[in-house]
């Protein structure tokens, strides 16, 4: 097919790079999986590995995903391909490529899910909300359950439709903000409920007795997630970045706006659950269940429980917002490179790949709830194959374009454009070479042994 050129997009400056690349990386995952696992696997001492692999393995895949874009001016799979024909290079590309595509249809399905319970919240039916059995009929009900993803993929594609400055950028510069102001508020309030503090030191002491190996998995592959590596975003977002905007520079106040996220959806929601049980971390769940179940419980027991859950909600609607216009975008940008369409053309085409595969993911718990894969419901099935099979494989794809095709030498001079010397030039050297493969792989393996029972995370 013939390509047709097109004129592309650039964020205004670093700021524009930073806040969308930070919406990229804090969405439900930070939420809904980051507090169950610190609570399971030792609280201040997983907060603690947390950020430490942040600053190293996080890090290096940031620098190496954003060089590689500004350096080819390219989304992920022109990208590889400047590097060369072969067929691993085309496949790599591709591979990061279709993964935000897979990704973002039953994304939206849970980013329906919070347009729902934020809207019972406004109208006043919180109570209900905390019920038993409320979130399961919900879910199976079909028509609710998908005219709600469809306003959110509706809301999501007339931002991409807007374009990288007026759509993207724009969004991100109003939602990041207020989406950090609001979690002060909720984490401020929850850590003053009686007995919320037992929970804010058990989340923010490092206790070494509560260390193991599983800890270090755990923390590894959640900084993976959070930090949306592997996921063709920051290739994307890359190759929007004007040149004179420091890449080092950018990086570093991502990893520390997504790590305070983070730690604030920690002091959200842990210290609520410990006031909560009366101290029982148990109580924290994995996922929507935490999110959906336990949390409106949790605020229904709460004076003011009403404002502070649509305040939550609201948060976590931008949070998930954010992160499904980072992953649209990737795809759209990649249908205009790859095929040369107009930005009209490939936000619509993406917007007919959210509704065929959401719908899937959307019905999965009610009228399609008979049809699964490996034993899993269709939505579970796409969240495993993207995030525990082909996002590790992507990285390692990644981290072998930089260290055996593009060169070593080649980033650091791409990250030497707008500033005077590569700082942790040391640390990524050594990741990008021996240890981000290495970790990529044990995430792989952990999260495919995870997913069939044969290890518990």
């Amino acid at each position: 097919m013939q390509k047709h050129p097109h004129a592309r997009s650039t964020f205004s400056g670093k700021i524009g790079f930073v806040l969308s690349a930070a919406g990229a990386s804090v969405g439900l995952g930070n939420i809904w999986r980051f507090p169950y696992l610190a609570a399971k696997y030792g609280g201040g001492i997983f907060l603690l590995i947390y950020i430490l692999l942040a600053l190293t393995f996080g890090y290096t895949m940031i620098v190496a995903e954003t060089s590689i874009g500004r350096m080819t001016g390219k989304s992920p799979v022109g990208a590889f391909q400047s590097f060369g024909r072969s067929r691993w290079l085309s496949a790599g590309g591709w591979l990061n490529a279709v993964i935000p595509m897979l990704i973002v249809p039953y994304y939206s399905v849970i980013g329906g899910w919070v347009i729902k319970y934020l809207a019972e919240y406004l109208l006043g039916n919180g109570h209900a909300l905390a019920g038993d059995g409320y979130f399961s009929a919900f879910i199976s009900s079909g028509l609710s359950t998908e005219l709600c993803f469809i306003v959110f993929a509706a809301a999501t594609l007339l931002i991409i439709y807007a374009g990288v400055r007026n759509g993207i950028e724009r969004v991100s510069k109003l939602m990041m903000p207020i989406l950090v102001v609001l979690s002060v508020l909720i984490a401020g309030y929850s850590v003053t409920r009686p007995g919320a503090l037992a929970g804010v030191k058990y989340f923010l002491v490092p206790n070494f007795e509560n260390f193991s190996w599983m800890t270090v998995v755990t923390a590894m592959g959640q900084m993976f997630y959070s930090l949306s590596i592997a996921m063709g975003i920051l290739i994307t977002f890359g190759s929007y970045m004007k040149k004179s905007v420091s890449i080092e520079g950018s990086t570093e106040t991502v990893e520390i706006f997504d790590t305070a996220i983070a730690v604030m959806a920690g002091l959200m929601i842990i210290p609520a659950i410990f006031a909560f049980s009366g101290g029982d971390p148990n109580m924290l769940q994995a996922g929507p269940s935490l999110m959906f179940i336990t949390i409106p419980k949790v605020f229904d027991s709460m004076g003011f429980g009403s404002a502070v859950g649509i305040l939550f909600f609201m948060l976590v609607l931008f949070a998930a917002m954010t992160s499904s216009i980072a992953l649209t975008e990737s795809a759209v940008s990649t249908f205009q490179d790859e095929l040369g369409w107009s930005r009209h053309k490939a936000t619509l085409m993406m917007g007919v790949v959210m509704l065929l595969l959401g719908s899937l993911s959307s019905l999965s718990y009610g009228p399609l709830a008979n049809v699964t894969i490996l034993g899993m419901q269709l939505l579970d099935f796409f969240d495993f194959l993207t995030n525990s099979v082909m996002m590790p494989i992507a990285a390692i794809a990644i981290c072998l374009l930089v260290s055996r095709v593009a060169g070593v030498k080649a980033v650091e001079q791409e990250v030497c454009h707008g500033e005077e010397r590569f700082r942790r030039k040391r640390v990524f050297n050594l990741m990008i070479r021996y240890l981000c493969p290495l970790f990529a792989a044990i995430i792989l393996v952990s999260s495919v042994a995870n997913a069939f029972g044969w290890i518990r995370m």
